[in-house]
């Protein structure tokens, strides 16, 4: 395949290295051009103080210069990126755009409708896998079947990769540098945050690394702690996590870079019990998007359709407690004080995410479907696929071989994973002068401190009861 000038159009890929679509290009074409499109699509419906724009805004400024290094130049629009990229291939006169994938359902037509333009035109679209290791239907049971659970998909996954460890190497751009098309004489500047209909957020102020820059500097800063992170993982007062997952969600890493690493890092023996536990974290990104491409019904629907017969609390009072959770106002101090964490950095660690979650739908009686809209809202890390996957993980009514009776004890994980209470004290600083064992259930302390804190919106026990009772209709199923 040899052609004479092609487009590549970046979207969850932000980065100028380790790059399929940009290598393959590169080494097909004489000339290569690259884009990216601030979608309106997707933008108009976000609100006007966006994290994630900011730092897309960032990250691609980055983009930007690293190419200007290389010689080259970043195309940047902003519209309807449906219609624009097949635009600007004809104004180009490229022979085709190169892409890589994205399997959310609403990219897939996207990218379909793109493709359609494009030969009607007389044009190529060429995609590739980028974001993952193995995707679709790359890894699968020994009867060919697609895998709903999630340890014989790691298993089978662990051993493709064992098989086949070519799939790591890295997909180099600087040796095919010199065919990057240089910027034209007038090329415009890029896009300020207020052209694009937005203002900045306190991203800077969150101090959140952006960027192909601010992606090796987290990595590299996880390293030395990733031998401890099967147990620090799971406390949101301890630095355990490797706060990579934003980066995942736009591509400003490589993922075979960081898996090449920990495979290498077990290879030696090295970094303790932590490599294989976070490889695993790593494997449930994939096994997630595995799931929604060959279950697009996940989107709106329960993985499980015998799910969908539950009911859900509605009305007035359930909206009200709906709002409770969404503001921190549950009465239990894990939740509330993970939900500021959430509304005032777009971030929220892992396990409070379950414990969150579990509270919404099996305390409080909530449709999951609700919780998973404002985490799609205000995560700087959402992403449809996990996203999705932790709700109905959640519920019960995902790919999971929990049964529906898995609830979670708000107050119990608290005492467990914020024992001394560090972490309610930094978003709820009302609590700070009760003891440790006060701090997780401040209904049952002495009332010798007037405490701008509510009441409990139920009793866990008494909710529990009520769960059992709503999930009722799905027992046989379990």
């Amino acid at each position: 395949m040899k052609l004479n000038s092609s487009l590549v159009w970046l979207r969850r890929d932000l980065r100028v290295f380790d790059h399929v679509a940009l290598n393959q290009a590169l080494q097909n074409s004489a000339r290569v051009y690259c884009v990216f499109v601030y979608d309106t699509t997707i933008l108009d419906s976000l609100p006007r103080r966006d994290r994630r724009v900011d730092f897309i805004h960032a990250s691609i400024a980055e983009v930007s210069a690293e190419l200007q290094q290389l010689g080259g130049h970043l195309i940047v629009k902003h519209a309807d990126a449906a219609a624009a990229i097949p635009a600007l291939a004809a104004e180009l006169g490229v022979d085709a755009v190169f892409c890589n994938h994205d399997y959310e359902p609403q990219a897939i037509a996207r990218d379909a409708a793109v493709e359609r333009a494009l030969r009607a035109d007389g044009r190529q679209f060429f995609s590739y896998k980028d974001q993952v290791i193995f995707e679709k239907s790359e890894v699968l049971s020994q009867t060919g079947g697609v895998f709903s659970v999630f340890t014989p998909y790691k298993n089978a996954w662990l051993k493709k990769l064992d098989a086949d460890p070519s799939v790591l190497a890295p997909y180099h751009i600087e040796p095919h540098a010199a065919r990057l098309a240089p910027p034209p004489a007038n090329a415009p500047a890029l896009p300020t945050l207020d052209e694009l209909g937005f203002e900045p957020s306190n991203l800077a102020e969150l101090k959140i690394p952006t960027g192909m820059s601010g992606a090796a500097q987290l990595f590299e800063d996880f390293l030395p702690r990733i031998a401890g992170y099967k147990d620090a993982r799971d406390y949101p007062a301890v630095k355990g996590p490797s706060y990579l997952s934003m980066h995942f969600r736009f591509g400003t890493l490589s993922v075979r870079h960081l898996v090449r690493t920990v495979v290498d890092l077990m290879a030696r023996g090295a970094g303790g019990e932590g490599v294989p536990v976070w490889l695993a974290e790593l494997i449930w990104r994939e096994f997630y998007a595995m799931i929604l491409y060959h279950n697009p019904h996940v989107v709106g629907g329960a993985y499980k359709p015998a799910y969908d017969a539950i009911q859900w609390e509605t009305g007035p009072e359930a909206d009200e407690l709906y709002a409770a959770w969404c503001e921190g106002r549950t009465g239990y101090p894990l939740v509330d004080a993970a939900m500021a964490q959430l509304n005032q950095t777009g971030y929220m660690h892992n396990r409070l995410r379950m414990v969150t979650a579990c509270f919404l739908i099996k305390d409080l009686g909530i449709d999951w479907r609700r919780g998973e809209d404002y985490f799609a809202l205000h995560l700087n890390d959402f992403d449809l696929a996990s996203n999705n996957g932790g709700w109905q993980w959640a519920s019960s009514s995902g790919c999971d071989a929990q049964p529906y009776f898995r609830i979670f004890n708000p107050v119990t994980q608290s005492e467990k994973f914020d024992s001394k209470g560090k972490f309610i004290r930094r978003y709820l600083p009302q609590l700070k002068d009760l003891t440790d064992k006060e701090i997780h259930a401040p209904w049952l302390a002495p009332r010798m401190l007037p405490l701008d804190y509510p009441e409990p919106l139920v009793m866990h026990d008494e909710a529990r009861k009520r769960t059992l009772e709503r999930y009722a209709v799905v027992k046989k199923t379990d």
